[in-house]
C-alpha cells in the first residue's frame, strides 16, 4: 500500500528527512516514533501529498504521488493533530462538503454520515456550528472526516490529543476494525503505549533517518533489549550515549560513556 523510496526532504544543510525507504503491505497498523524534530510529521505531508520531497518517491496503492497526485489522494485519509474545520460550518455540512471533494455519492453519503456521528458521539450536535465544539470532538470530527470516503490508506499524526479516555477506546478499536477490513494505518505518535499494544510493526525515525523498524521483537533483537518494553528501547535508539551504546542505523557498536 505504501512504498516509500529514498524520500527526502532538505532545507539547505538541514536533512529533515534523508533517504528514507519504507513500504507498508495493505491491512497493516504501522507505527511511526521518534523525537521531536527527528522528521515524522514532515514525512507525513510528503506522504499526503502536501509537500514535495527534495528528492524520492512516494507511491500509493500503486500510484505515484508526484506523476498522479489527485488520483493517489483519493486514496488517502488523513487526520492531522490539530483539527483544521471550517467553523461557521454544522458538523454534518462539513462532512458533506469533505465527501463533495472525493466524489463521494449523495445517498452513500447520508448513511456514512449517520454512521461515523454516532461512532464519534456526535449525532446529537450534527447541526451546530463547528465553532461550538470543543477541541475533543473538533477531533472527532476530523476523524469521521477522513473516513468518509472509505479510504485504503489512513494517515493518523498523534490520533489521541485531546480525546478523553471513552473516545481513545473508540478510535483504537474503529483502527483495528478498519485494519481487519483491509485499510491501511499509518501512525504517527508519541504515546510509546499505543504504538506497543496497537501496531503490528514500529519504525524509529532519529534525525531524519529510520534507524529501526519491525515488529517489537524485532526492535528488542536490533537495541538488544530482550527483556525492554517499547519505552526501554526507543530511548536505547534515540539517545546515542543513554547505556554506553551507540547505535548507528540498525547497527549497535559499544563505547565508553564519556
Amino acid at each position: 500500500m505504501i512504498q516509500l523510496k529514498n524520500l527526502s526532504k532538505h532545507y539547505q544543510e538541514l536533512k529533515a528527512v534523508n533517504q528514507l525507504t519504507l513500504s507498508v503491505p495493505p491491512g497493516e497498523i504501522f507505527g511511526f516514533i521518534g523525537p521531536n524534530g527527528a522528521g515524522k510529521t514532515t514525512t507525513i505531508l510528503m506522504m499526503a501529498g502536501l509537500m514535495a520531497p527534495t528528492f524520492g518517491s512516494v507511491t500509493i496503492d500503486g500510484i505515484d504521488m508526484a506523476r498522479h497526485p489527485v488520483e493517489a489522494k483519493k486514496k488517502i485519509g488523513l487526520i492531522p493533530d490539530r483539527p483544521y474545520l471550517y467553523e461557521k460550518l454544522t458538523g454534518m455540512e462539513f462532512l458533506r462538503f469533505t465527501a463533495d471533494l472525493y466524489h463521494v455519492r449523495r445517498n452513500a453519503f447520508t448513511e456514512k454520515a449517520k454512521e461515523f456521528l454516532s461512532i464519534f458521539s456526535l449525532h446529537d450536535r450534527a447541526d451546530e456550528l463547528i465553532e461550538s465544539y470543543s477541541h475533543g470532538m473538533k477531533q472527532r470530527l476530523i476523524m469521521a472526516a477522513a473516513l468518509i470516503h472509505d479510504p485504503a490508506l489512513i494517515i493518523v499524526d498523534e490520533p489521541m490529543v485531546g480525546l478523553d479516555p471513552r473516545a481513545i477506546k473508540t478510535v483504537r478499536d474503529l483502527f483495528k476494525t478498519l485494519a481487519e477490513n483491509g485499510a491501511t494505518i499509518f501512525i504517527s505518535t508519541h504515546t510509546l503505549k499505543l504504538a506497543e499494544e496497537l501496531c503490528d510493526r514500529i519504525g524509529v525515525i532519529h534525525k531524519g533517518s529510520l534507524v529501526a523498524t519491525g515488529t517489537l521483537s524485532d526492535l528488542k533483537e536490533t537495541a538488544r533489549l530482550a527483556d525492554a518494553d517499547l519505552e526501554k528501547i526507543f530511548f536505547q535508539l534515540t539517545e546515542e550515549e543513554i547505556t554506553g551504546e551507540k547505535i548507528t542505523g540498525e547497527k549497535i557498536t559499544r563505547e565508553k560513556i564519556r
